[in-house]
Order: structure tokens, then sequence, then C-alpha cells
């Protein structure tokens, strides 16, 4: 069983939606939690249409029945985690009636979806931005963590909690310390070991010992002086981050801002200097994806004009500032560097991925690679540990004034801001423009008809869009995408953030529709 809440993925996630339907159409079975019955949910044999921003309320309502109903995995549990007394104490909280109220589904449909999980071991999870981009994110996350090890789908082929990462490569950008609290391989900035072990490697002196600041802050902090230069490295800040005009605002403050693209978009117009970067098929070197597996990627063709590969310009900008990097390919850097630095990447070296990759941890050159996470109920940390989470609402909820909620996400013919697809004609002329998809209620309640111009309205800005009546839209909801600079939905989006991971709330906002 594949249970997927608060994931598009047949147009988010396109392959891995294919392999969800062949294994359907082979006899496994799927749950589709979503507020919108997208074209996945064809493929399932139930749906469950909560309310945007109610998925702690929902997973704590199922938690209920299992408990009370004695169907979660008693052994698993008192074997391997802690924490269940107060997870108990806190679901007990949520009955199928309460759950049901905030989630705006039946009680009984809470009961059936914790029954059909408890029938079937293992269960998939899959989950993606549908869970993570609210103010309560991080909650989101740990509550199907929660779920699955209440039913003990933890540390087995088949099971797990998965994330379907929003871009190419997420997996691999973490794992080389993209992150402000990490060095390459997870290993935590504030420790005095760390930080040694990496002054000695790339033989400095006085690296930082406290956390980076996270995107949002990196913003404000243009705003207000704190932060004067700003490099952007493969990111179109002006059409992916919420409220553009204060994204606007924002860069024009940079006293420098450097943008590192492989081609020019909304934010290189902001740029003092840009620096032309060769595209994937462009460079030699290695993605790792969520399953953690690190593959080879290999030229397809040469980087045209000044282009670069990415490493190549860090090496060469930091030769400017008078420090020679001796490793001089992509190969190089990872088994010289990363390897040699990252323990869990410590086994996996280029002539050892050159067929189907290696998944880590792979801690020595022996090591045949991790296939699953917490085999046997072993985790990291020891026990695995319940977390006892109450449901907040989202930051701004419908009102008289705007009362629809707006959610966000991406649309099959388009990815992200259109920096790559846009420059191909096929798929503009498959997707031309932004449109807003609406309930047929609500349609009919404003006289909409399909192709009608109207005007979706925020606190933050407005936009005028075609509308796109449909019944995979519940009533009240509105959903856009953010793939052209006209109509895009972050000119409406909020800026308010889960205040751990600090990833914005684009899955909800409250608007109003007009037609045109």
């Amino acid at each position: 069983m594949i249970f997927v809440i608060g994931s598009n993925m047949v147009e988010a996630h396109p392959v891995a939606a294919t392999y969800v339907k062949n294994a359907v159409k082979k006899g496994g079975r799927l749950i589709v939690a979503d507020p919108r019955a997208h074209k996945l949910v064809a493929f399932a044999e139930m749906h469950i249409p909560l309310k945007v921003g109610s998925d702690v309320a929902l997973l704590n309502g199922v938690m209920n029945v299992l408990i009370e109903e004695d169907l979660y995995d008693r052994k698993f549990v008192d074997s391997f985690t802690t924490g269940v007394d107060e997870l108990k104490e806190k679901v007990a909280a949520y009955p199928p009636e309460r759950a049901g109220q905030i989630c705006g589904i039946s009680a009984e449909s809470i009961r059936d979806l914790a029954r059909r999980l408890a029938s079937v071991k293992p269960v998939m999870v899959c989950y993606t931005l549908g869970v993570t981009e609210h103010t309560s994110g991080v909650d989101n996350v740990k509550s199907i963590a929660n779920l699955q090890m209440l039913l003990g789908n933890i540390g087995m082929e088949g099971g797990g909690v998965n994330p379907l990462r929003g871009q190419n490569n997420v997996q691999g950008a973490c794992d080389m310390g993209a992150l402000p609290n990490v060095m390459p391989g997870y290993q935590d900035v504030t420790s005095p070991d760390v930080r040694m072990k990496f002054e000695n490697a790339w033989d400095v002196q006085g690296l930082s010992d406290k956390k980076g600041m996270m995107m949002p802050d990196m913003l404000d902090g243009l705003a207000n002086g704190k932060v004067k230069a700003f490099y952007v490295f493969g990111e179109n800040l002006a059409n992916t981050e919420p409220d553009i005009r204060h994204v606007e605002e924002c860069l024009k403050s940079a006293e420098f801002l450097v943008v590192q693209d492989i081609f020019l978009n909304e934010t290189t117009c902001f740029a003092d200097l840009v620096l032309p970067a060769a595209a994937w098929s462009e460079n030699d070197g290695t993605f790792t994806n969520s399953e953690r597996r690190v593959n080879r990627v290999r030229t397809a063709s040469r980087a045209p004009g000044q282009a670069k590969p990415n490493w190549q310009i860090f090496k060469e900008v930091a030769e400017r500032f008078g420090h020679i990097w001796s490793s001089n390919s992509a190969r190089e850097i990872w088994d010289r560097e990363i390897s040699a630095l990252a323990p869990q990447l410590a086994g996996i070296t280029y002539s050892r991925i050159n067929q189907d990759g290696l998944q880590w941890p792979c801690t020595d050159k022996k090591h045949p690679g991790t296939q699953f996470l917490h085999k046997n109920g072993r985790f990291t940390r020891g026990r695995g540990k319940f977390f006892a989470i109450d449901w907040q609402p989202a930051a701004e909820v419908p009102d008289e004034k705007y009362p629809m909620v707006l959610s966000t996400g991406r649309r099959l013919y388009h990815y992200h801001t259109r920096t790559q697809t846009g420059n191909s004609f096929g798929l503009n002329q498959l997707l031309s423009e932004s449109v807003a998809d609406i309930s047929v209620e609500d349609a009919s309640k404003l006289g909409i008809t399909q192709g009608d111009s109207i005007r979706v309205e925020s606190r933050r800005g407005r936009v005028e869009v075609k509308a796109r009546p449909t019944h995979e839209v519940p009533e009240g909801m509105v959903w856009m995408d953010f793939h052209f600079r006209k109509g895009n939905a972050n000119w409406l989006t909020n800026t308010a953030y889960d205040p751990e991971s600090k990833t914005a709330e684009y899955k909800a906002c409250a608007v109003r529709i007009e037609k045109i």
C-alpha cells in the first residue's frame, strides 16, 4: 500500500507517479490525502479531501483510532521507540469527530483510513511540498513519522517516510552542506572537533562556530542593511519567494548582487554581475536522489560561450581571494574531499558508482550501500522518538474580506519559474500563461466560465489571470502556479514561515476573486 499525502505527483513528479500507477496496476493499493482531486486520485481506492493546512489534525485523528482500536504495532512501538505515552495523551484529544471537523471530512472517513492503513504491512508514505510548505511544515513531517512508527512501517523495504524532493539534487545539495547549520555530511558547525577537521582539510583558520542565516533572514537582512552583498546560485528568487514586491525591494537594497545561472531570468535583472554556468548536461559530477542514491552525471555536450561548470566558477573566485584549491575535476573533488570528509559517504568513490550508484550511508570501500534506513528498528538516535504535536491553523485563514484560500504548485508542462522550460517553444505552446483553478460551484456563483479573466487579490497584491473551473478543486479554494511572471501566485502569497525550517507557507493564504 502507498499513502500519498500532500503531493500532486502526476504533475509535480511525473516519473515517480508512473511507478506508483504501475504498482497499482500490478495489484498495489493507493490512498491519497489532498485537498484537490488531482489526477492521481483516479488510481486510488480512497481519497481524503482534507482542508488546506489540517494535516496534523488528520494524522492525529488516524492515530487516535489506531490506539483506541488497538490496531497499532505494539511490539515495534515497545521495542524500538520512546515517547508513546505522551503521543497517546495528545492524540486522545483528537477523536475522529473533532479531527473530522477541523479537516472538513467525516469521522467515519478517518476511521476507515486508519483501519485500511493498519490492514497492510508495509505501507509506504510519500509526501512533498503540500506537507512542508506550511507554517506547520516541520510538525506535519513529524506527524507522518509518528504514524509510520506507530504502524511499525519503519526499517523495511517498501515502508518508511519518503519525501519526494521539490527539485533535482535537493538531497545532494543538503548532503554537501548547503544548509546553514552543518558542514558536508551533516556535521554540526557548532562542534569544535568538526570545525578543526574542516580547517585542517581546507587549510584555513577561524571557521565560524555560529549557524548561518536562512533564506528569509538573508532577504530581510538586505532590506535592513545587515546584509551588504548577496550571491545567488541557481535560484530565481524574484519569482519563487513569497510576496514578490517585498522580494524586489530586498534585492534592490543589495550593495552588490551576483547571480550565477544558466540563463538570464527575473533575478538577473537586479544583478551587478552575472556569472554564466554550465547546464546539468554540460557537467561531469554526481546527483543524489531522495533515496540517498549517489549517481554519476556525464557530460553530454560542451558548455557554450563563457559558461563554466559551477565548481570551476567557485574555484576561480576562490583563487581571486588568494586560495588555491588543488582539485581540478568533479572526480577529484569527490574522491579527495567529499568522501574523505563525510563519514556516511566514505565508501562512495567515482570508480564504484559507474553503474547504478550507491546509497549512503556507505562507510567503507567494501560497504554495499544502505538500501533502506533504520533496519530492524535500529534508529540512528537509538530509539525512534514520538513527538506529541497539536494542530495549528495556517497563519492566514479566510475571513469576510478575503473569503477563499489560495494554494500554489506546479503544472505538468513547466518547471518552477521556466528559467529552463520557458526556452522550449513546444512547452510554451502547451501552456503559455498562468491560470487559476476554481471550483465549479464558485464559478457558478460568480458567473465565471472557462477562460474568463478574473482578478485574484490578497493582502499583498493582485493579479489578473484566466479562470479554469474544475471539479478537481473544492469550493472555497483557488489553486495557481508560479511559472509565469505575469499572473504569478507569489505576488499574493504570504511571508509567514515555519519557525524551524523557515519554509514559506505557499500552500495557504486568504484571497478573494472577481470576474473582470
